[in-house]
């Protein structure tokens, strides 16, 4: 009995050995399969990126070794600021190194920065706004010396350069039929201009046909000047604009920091409810300006200086890499009215591109190859 006892102890002992075998063995089975799985999509993640690296055009497939230059004519303001910010964000994206060349609206010191950029021996070069006069022949010479070039708001007049804009004639005729819509066909304007400058000239063009449309319109003065401080400047003359021409009640002022010495010299003599602003571009300290209240300033339209910024480096960069952009690379402007800022509690300009997504990114000049700042 005894034996018999001990005999079928042991048949179950082994029973339950060899089940825990069985379902040890099936756990490490499944353990194993999944690490396999884990192991192939790692891998597969690896060789995706390896690829992804690997198929970068040169130069970009050693970007620690390419150089591109930012030469500036114009960077006083809130949105030269942003537009440098949008610059500096696409070339650490893209790992690149970056010289920014300012020359504080000197023609001939542009120039001479292009030349010096060129026995830097750059890669690229972004010229941001000039004079044509000064900018053609210097630019030449940059293609000349085998150098790619990208043009922003500045007509170079060559076919090698492709030419970033905002669409100019386009972001007037919008605010100016935001005008109309606000005041009727028939106002008196003050117009603020500085001939000469590309993005100016093309929003002078809109101007132009808009008066040709709407006989009702009276252009009683013109003025204005890019001297530093700008808005301060654009201040002291539409004082005496406002003064010899009290009939106005439109200002035209088709830059924010022309718009902002409007509106300091029409808050100063307190007619901020008899004269309305209308302008071009934003900026968080323009949009605290719009949403003051009584504040004359009614609408601007703009695209954001910071996109536009990461829009001339990656055309710089499908430049360099062989892959023709556009002649003319175009980034969309938005309408931005006060009432839109105030009823949205728009405080900022990421605020703004929240509230308005077509303002925070432009879906232009993209590539696979071509990393993206984070947002």
């Amino acid at each position: 009995m005894l034996k018999h006892l001990a005999l079928k102890h042991l048949v179950l002992k082994h029973l339950v050995l060899k089940n825990l075998a069985l379902k040890n063995f099936a756990l490490k089975h499944r353990m194993l399969k999944r690490f396999a799985v884990s192991f192939t999509a790692a891998m597969a993640l690896l060789g995706t990126s390896l690829a992804m690296a690997e198929e970068r055009p040169a130069p970009f497939d050693a970007p620690e070794d390419v150089t591109i230059a930012l030469i500036r004519y114009i960077s006083t303001g809130d949105f030269f600021q942003a537009y440098l910010s949008g610059v500096e964000a696409q070339a650490a994206a893209l790992g690149v190194n970056l010289r920014v060349l300012d020359s504080r609206q000197d023609a001939a010191l542009q120039a001479d920065m292009v030349d010096q950029a060129i026995a830097l021996g750059v890669d690229g070069i972004i010229i941001q706004h000039g004079l044509p006069e000064s900018m053609k022949d210097a630019a030449q010479r940059a293609v000349e010396a085998g150098i790619d070039v990208v043009a922003f708001d500045v007509e170079v007049d060559n076919p090698a350069i492709p030419q970033v804009e905002q669409s100019d004639y386009l972001l007037g005729e919008l605010v100016l039929n935001q005008a109309l819509q606000d005041n009727g066909d028939s106002f008196t304007a003050g117009y603020v201009y500085v001939p000469g400058i590309a993005p100016l000239d093309r929003r002078n063009a809109a101007w132009e046909d808009f008066k040709e449309a709407h006989p009702g319109v009276t252009e009683a003065a013109v003025f204005g000047t890019l001297d530093n401080p700008i808005a301060n400047s654009v201040a002291n003359q539409a004082r005496a604009v406002i003064q010899a021409n009290p009939m106005i009640d439109v200002f035209f002022a088709p830059y924010n920091e022309f718009a902002a010495g409007v509106k300091i010299a029409v808050d100063e003599m307190g007619l901020g409810e008899d004269i309305a602003i209308y302008s071009a571009d934003i900026s968080t300290s323009d949009i605290a300006a719009m949403r003051e209240p009584g504040s004359p300033w009614a609408a601007t339209v703009a695209t954001n200086p910071t996109v536009v910024g990461e829009v001339s480096v990656r055309t710089l960069a499908l430049l360099m890499a062989g892959e023709e952009p556009s002649q003319q690379v175009i980034v969309p402007p938005t309408l931005i009215t006060q009432d839109f800022l105030n009823d949205n509690a728009i405080t900022n300009m990421e605020t703004l591109g929240e509230n308005m997504p077509q303002f925070s990114h432009a879906e232009v000049v993209l590539a696979d190859w071509l990393t993206l700042p984070e947002r």
